[in-house]
This record gives C-alpha cells, sequence and structure tokens, in this order.
C-alpha cells in the first residue's frame, strides 16, 4: 500500500485526487497539506510541513511553487519521494528540484495526462521530419479563466519537446502583435486563450505548403490529471534518487 501526502488537499485537484483514492486498494492518503481548513477530510490535514508528523512513501504536490522549498526540505529530510505536479515554476524553482533529486527521486510534469506525454512521443518523431520539409508549427492552448499562467507549462513543455528534437535551433514567439514582419522559419508560434471553464485543450499545428497535419488534446475533466498523478505516485517510491517524468512510467 503506497502511503501519500497530498499537498494542496484542498484545492480542486486534491479534491479529486482524494475522491479517487477513497476506494483504490494500492494507495490511501495518510496526510494532507494545505494553508486553507475549510474541507473536512478522512485524513489530518496541516497548513505546512514542518506541522506534519506522519509517515509516508510519496508526495503529490497540486498546490503552488510557494510551497515548494518547505516541501523539498520536508522529502529529503525524511527521505521520501515527490511528484509534482504544479505549474508556474521560476528558473529559481527549477534549479531547486534538481539539487533535490540528487538526493530523493522526483518525478515533475506539467501535465499528468498520459495523452498528452503519448502525444509528446509522436511529436518527437514527427517533428524533425516535418520541419525538415518545411513545414511551420505553431501550438494554440486554451484554458478556463481563471488560470493564471499563460503559456501554459504544458505549451511550453510540448514546445521544449519539439525544439529539442530539431536539435534547440527554434525561438518561442509569444505575441506577433508589436512587429509587422513575416514569420520566421526557425520559431514556434505559442497562443493561449483563456475563458469560460475550459479544462485544458493543446493543439499543435504543423502547416506546409498545401497542406496542414494538427495534434490535438482536449481534457473534459480534471479526473485525467488525478489518474496520472496516482500512477505516479505508486510508481516512485523505491526508486533511486533522480529526475523522472510521465514518460518513465510509459516505459
Amino acid at each position: 500500500m503506497t502511503r501519500i501526502i497530498l499537498s494542496g488537499c484542498n484545492g480542486k485537484m486534491g479534491q479529486v485526487i482524494t475522491d479517487m483514492l477513497k476506494n483504490d486498494e494500492k494507495a490511501v492518503i495518510v496526510a494532507g497539506v494545505d494553508i486553507k481548513q475549510n474541507i473536512i477530510n478522512t485524513y489530518p490535514v496541516y497548513q505546512n510541513f514542518s506541522k506534519c508528523n506522519i509517515e509516508a512513501d510519496v508526495i503529490i504536490d497540486f498546490s503552488s511553487p510557494a510551497c515548494l522549498e518547505d516541501l523539498l526540505r520536508y522529502a529529503i529530510k525524511n527521505r521520501i519521494g515527490c511528484v509534482l505536479c504544479t505549474t508556474g515554476y521560476t528558473h529559481e524553482h527549477l534549479q531547486m528540484i534538481k539539487e533535490a533529486s540528487y538526493k530523493i527521486p522526483v518525478l515533475r510534469s506539467a501535465n499528468m495526462s498520459m495523452g498528452i506525454n503519448l502525444i509528446s512521443k509522436l511529436l518527437q518523431a514527427a517533428a524533425p521530419i516535418l520541419a525538415d520539409a518545411g513545414f511551420d508549427i505553431e501550438i494554440v492552448e486554451k484554458h478556463h479563466n481563471r488560470k493564471l499562467d499563460a503559456p501554459s507549462g504544458t505549451a511550453l513543455v510540448l514546445a521544449d519537446v519539439i525544439n529539442e528534437s530539431l536539435d534547440n535551433k527554434y525561438v518561442y514567439k509569444f505575441d506577433r502583435s508589436t512587429e509587422r514582419t513575416a514569420r520566421d522559419k526557425n520559431e514556434i508560434g505559442i497562443f493561449a486563450v483563456r475563458g469560460g471553464t475550459i479544462v485544458g485543450e493543446h493543439e499543435i499545428i504543423f502547416a506546409g505548403t498545401d497542406e496542414v497535419i494538427e495534434i490535438k488534446h482536449t481534457a473534459y475533466s480534471k479526473a485525467i490529471f488525478a489518474k496520472g498523478a496516482i500512477q505516479a505516485a505508486k510508481y516512485l517510491p523505491g526508486k533511486p534518487a533522480g529526475l523522472y517524468t510521465m514518460s518513465d512510467i510509459m516505459n
């Protein structure tokens, strides 16, 4: 039985994971951490990790980047792995995660959906072929009107996957309104739409001469992200220190 501490347990994703694990025979939430104490859970909830004294095998984090330092300090001290699902990390945060991965197993993904991670593998294979054939590359992402970061972490990850497969020759273009110039060959356009209750949509467009190829993923509920996070939490305990991704689970 995998024992989980759920960071951000009283947020929307935290509650989805809580509901999903109620009848799981292989994993259980033993404690939660959240500054909000407005929900009664079946497990104890602490305002921060310094107050938590529950033994666990792994942490799932759906909180915010502001909680990262406290979380990693606790994880390193107690030698348990972390599944980091939060987006909006700064370069400083990413450095903290990298340093922590030298001591504990850390799985980080901007999108826990198995579908998105499968698309990433498809892009690794398709991008070099299509780019060599002269196709332009654009990414459009859509999310609900309460999402704070733009473009989404997933859109940036998809762009990075493409760019890495192209020897990092491309630059990212987030806005064309300030320039009156033709599109550069070696750029990836990344654009964000915010509105309504859109859970998440990512479309990668390969536009060539007289033909267009589109790869699209649409999330209809948060359950797909919760399922991926739980799979990652079951996978991570017992793994050696290092930085892992959802691709490791799919291999």
